[in-house]
């Protein structure tokens, strides 16, 4: 029989020899607490490759985002604007401060918030005297948002600009570096992200006065005196010097990281574009897109088949696909809360929802695994026109 070959993942870890040389460096210092020579060199490593004066080694980016809510000063009751094609974590911390989160529709140019929409919602709220006072920004599957026209609009109305870049990391917009074009930036080292920590996340900013605040914060809070003393509120967030280890090791490779993931979305366009009603995620022109993850639509009425049609086939192979992010103003946590959408006409966000698929994109990830993922969607491509051809529906 032949063997069998192993599942494919959508976005699994990517290790090498470096990883397995820092994590020995760390056991044999016998520093792995949440304090440490690595956590220190990890975080300046990543203010370095991206351009911020400082950096933050945090237990998860969803800390990170909270820490930076708490630095803009968001209380309770306060609005916040935030991306509405996102995962969870870029929301959940506002409701952590007990504020109330305005989300914001997509934008058709780079699936990422609609400066337009945005502008609306500052507008209208300004007028209420609810005026917010933050804004999450999230640069989705690695490709930046309009930072440009978000941030002049956030600017003109006092807005703290958080940038999500959790999926980001190695991502350019006119240039500079994602996580930098905000007041601060959020960088995610999960597990399936571009260079991970097993769990972790990076707080990034130019203001190094509230990163220490955020390093306070993170420590629980610990006022200096010899006894454990506590005048505020804190956060056991920090990232452990073993993680931080793993970190750096894959830091070294980021540049590699991220070509791999563009030669992969490269190889998918040049065999699935020419396919009826398929268009993949766009990079707006004069940036660098990551491409976490390769993401796509299909109209069913041009392709004769649906986004839910290839997730299902390709989990019947054993290859892991994902819809794109369900929209969190329908999420049932977020039910009521205010949406402004891209038109009185059109939801963005709910129309890529419906249409939108995430195909395996590890850096890893071999060819023949890519052409298996490829091979399995032009056969329910092929499927689904021989169907449409037996209907007599053909043109």
């Amino acid at each position: 029989m032949p063997a069998l070959r192993r599942k494919i993942y959508l976005s699994p870890p990517h290790l090498d020899v470096n990883e397995l040389k820092m994590i020995h460096e760390a056991l044999q210092s016998n520093w792995i607490a949440p304090l440490g020579p690595h956590v220190d060199r990890f975080e300046q490593e990543i203010a370095a490759s991206v351009g911020a004066k400082g950096a933050v080694a945090l237990s998860s980016g969803t800390a990170a985002i909270h820490l930076a809510l708490r630095l803009a000063g968001v209380q309770p009751n306060d609005k916040v604007l935030c991306s509405t094609l996102t995962f969870v974590a870029s929301a959940n911390p506002i409701l952590y401060e007990r504020a109330v989160p305005v989300f914001i529709d997509s934008e058709p140019d780079s699936w990422n918030m609609c400066p337009s929409a945005l502008a609306r919602a500052c507008a209208d709220l300004e007028r209420r005297g609810e005026l917010p006072k933050a804004a999450v920004v999230v640069d989705l599957y690695g490709q930046s948002a309009n930072m440009t026209e978000i941030t002049r609009i956030c600017s003109h109305y006092g807005i703290v600009v958080i940038e999500d870049a959790a999926e980001a990391l190695g991502a350019l917009h006119s240039g500079k570096a994602c996580g930098t074009l905000g007041d601060f930036g959020i960088y995610s080292f999960n597990g399936n992200k571009i260079i991970t920590t097993s769990g972790g996340g990076m707080l990034v900013s130019d203001d190094t006065e509230a990163l220490e605040r955020a390093r306070f914060w993170a420590l629980q809070a610990r006022d200096p005196a010899r006894h454990y003393e506590h005048s505020q509120l804190g956060f056991n967030y920090r990232l452990s010097n073993l993680l931080a280890s793993v970190g750096r090791g894959q830091l070294v490779n980021l540049d590699r990281k991220v070509m791999l993931r563009r030669q992969i979305f490269q190889r998918y366009v040049d065999r699935l574009s020419h396919l009826p009603g398929v268009s993949f995620m766009p990079e707006t022109i004069g940036d660098r897109s990551t491409r976490w993850l390769t993401a796509l639509t299909v109209d069913q009425a041009e392709a004769n088949v649906s986004n839910i049609d290839l997730l299902n086939a390709l989990e019947r192979v054993d290859i892991e696909a994902r819809p794109v992010w369900k929209p969190l103003h329908r999420q049932p946590l977020f039910d009521g809360y205010a949406y402004y959408p891209y038109s009185e006409e059109q939801s963005v966000s709910d129309e890529l929802f419906s249409q939108g698929i995430c195909l395996p994109s590890g850096s890893g990830l071999t060819e023949e695994e890519q052409n298996e993922v490829i091979d399995t969607i032009l056969e329910v491509f092929e499927k689904g026109n021989q169907a449409f051809r037996q209907k007599g529906d053909w043109r």
